[in-house]
């Protein structure tokens, strides 16, 4: 038999760590990394006998991740425990939700522009061109939609730490740190999708403040549901579904999905494996050889025992603290890339920077609304500040400076009371005494002179000293005047209008 076409078929669960204070269901402290074994307690070490309590913030902050990715947000919930058996799960359960999660039916909107063209219609290397499912990509064919079928409340285990050739050793440090698991339905249909997914996910949950995010800390991870679709002499064939734990980074996700698929392919070639409902291959990827390996099998959810948690009854998520959520959600990155570029004419290199993260943004357009020439604005804070900034490998929250800095250079040059190349040491010793940019210019005595008469002499004095560059305009070089004009500005220290200094100097060139 032979395969006409086949697709991949992708479902992602991200557990993604929240920043609240506390661990969730104890007063431990909630933050990454420090001497193992040292933030925990009875609770988190589930010693018996103690008692978990719902730290403040948690509910609200997965309202708040659960309505950024456009979710329902559930008025009566509970916790439940799972039971599995890890060396850093201490007390052989995890307390999460089941059947009533906080969070569900909700979407999230790839922006395919993002998203390598050769692949958006079915890219050769990992599918075919008659590529079937299309039902996700929006009219208007910008974006994919990308479903999320639920989004519940967790805790964190601990953390194993294998040394070759020594021991194992368990951190549990971060056990009972507060997580959320975001599950979708099975709506992407290449590598590159699921990555883009993740990274989507990451920019917005970052937006709102729920997460940092840090794929190399551990904050963020996917676990990746892989089979595919095959049509074989018109027959529909489904392969068994794998999940590819822990991938902590976007590369990991596009290798993992890509050998996984080849893999399924060529089992269903040789051995006809087949999907059933019931049985799920759980998978590890070894970055190292670039595979996926077998971990183990999983029969059903059965396999958990899932139960009801005791220790904590079933709660109410009141009208209140739903509107608090949304209140911090505010604008997301995606529309607020769009209004950016209708209302300040940006472009999209602008905007994809300037929307990196909240606090830039809310910076920006708070500078922006204090003169009449938002891109020079973009400009000074992409090429100016930002360099800055990175060069100090700090964020916008560290600086010093205000958007009313910025704003009140930006008018200075365009009343053309400095040069732009005055701006550029008007804006370094900003950053460096913090003086509001009219203070400076005046202190330093910066303010370009206007006058013609000033300037003509500076203009006479420059040709005067140059016969060469007189010469070589009258032979046909009428680049030299150019380099006069910079002559007049640099005797003029800076000062002179540019504009009519270069107009001075043709009008004298043409007179001699």
């Amino acid at each position: 038999m032979a395969i006409d076409k086949w697709q991949i078929v992708i479902g992602c669960e991200i557990h993604t760590q929240l920043l609240t204070k506390t661990k969730a269901f104890c007063a431990c402290e909630n933050r990454y990394g420090g001497m193992p074994n040292t933030r925990v307690c009875p609770v988190c070490l589930g010693l018996p006998g103690a008692m978990p309590r719902i730290s403040k913030g948690y509910v609200e902050l997965g309202a708040v991740a659960g309505l950024a990715l456009n979710c329902d947000i559930a008025k009566f919930t509970k916790f439940d425990r799972k039971h599995y058996f890890y060396p850093d799960l201490a007390k052989g359960y995890q307390i999460t939700q089941y059947d009533i999660p906080l969070c569900a039916n909700g979407y999230v909107d790839l922006p395919m522009v993002k998203y390598p063209k050769d692949q958006q219609k079915g890219g050769e290397k990992f599918r075919p061109k008659n590529f079937i499912n299309e039902d996700c990509i929006l009219e208007d064919g910008k974006y994919r939609r990308v479903r999320v079928e639920r989004i519940h409340l967790e805790e964190d285990v601990g953390k194993s730490l294998h040394l070759p050739g020594q021991h194992s050793y368990i951190d549990y440090n971060r056990s009972g740190t507060p997580l959320i698991e975001i599950v979708t339905k099975p709506d992407m249909t290449s590598p590159e999708e699921a990555a883009l997914f993740m990274e989507t996910v990451q920019e917005i949950l970052r937006y709102v403040k729920v997460t940092n995010g840090n794929l190399e800390e551990g904050n963020m991870r996917c676990d990746a549901n892989i089979n595919l679709d095959v049509w074989e002499d018109g027959k529909l064939y489904h392969t068994p579904i794998s999940e590819i734990k822990n991938l902590n980074s976007f590369k990991s996700i596009r290798d993992a999905c890509s050998y996984e698929a080849q893999r399924q392919l060529k089992e269903f070639q040789e051995d006809r494996q087949e999907f059933n409902p019931g049985f799920k291959v759980t998978m590890g990827w070894d970055e190292a050889k670039g595979e996926t390996v077998v971990q183990r099998t999983k029969n059903s959810f059965v396999d958990y025992r899932f139960v009801v948690e005791p220790d904590i009854k079933p709660f109410t998520v009141s009208d209140e603290l739903i509107e608090r959520a949304r209140g911090r959600v505010g604008e997301l990155p995606e529309a607020k890339r769009t209004r950016l570029k209708k209302e300040y004419g940006l472009t999209d290199f602008d905007v994809e920077t300037l929307t990196s993260s909240r606090d830039l943004a809310m910076w920006f357009e708070e500078a922006a609304a204090g003169t009449k020439d938002p891109k020079k604005v973009a400009n000074l804070i992409l090429t100016e500040l930002l360099a800055d900034l990175n060069a100090k490998k700090q964020t916008i929250t560290d600086v010093k400076i205000t958007p009313k800095h910025i704003s009140e250079l930006v008018n200075a040059i365009d009343a053309g009371r400095i040069s732009s190349a005055q701006g550029k040491v008007v804006f370094a010793e900003m950053l460096a005494t913090n003086d509001m940019p009219e203070k400076i210019i005046k202190d330093k005595g910066m303010e370009v002179v206007s006058d013609n008469s000033a300037i003509e002499a500076v203009v006479d004095k420059v040709i005067a000293a140059n016969p060469k560059a007189v010469a070589d305009f009258k032979g046909g070089k009428t680049n030299v005047v150019g380099w006069l004009t910079g002559q007049v500005m640099k005797e003029s220290k800076g000062k002179a209008n540019p504009k009519m200094a270069a107009s001075l100097v043709q009008k004298k060139l043409q007179e001699v």
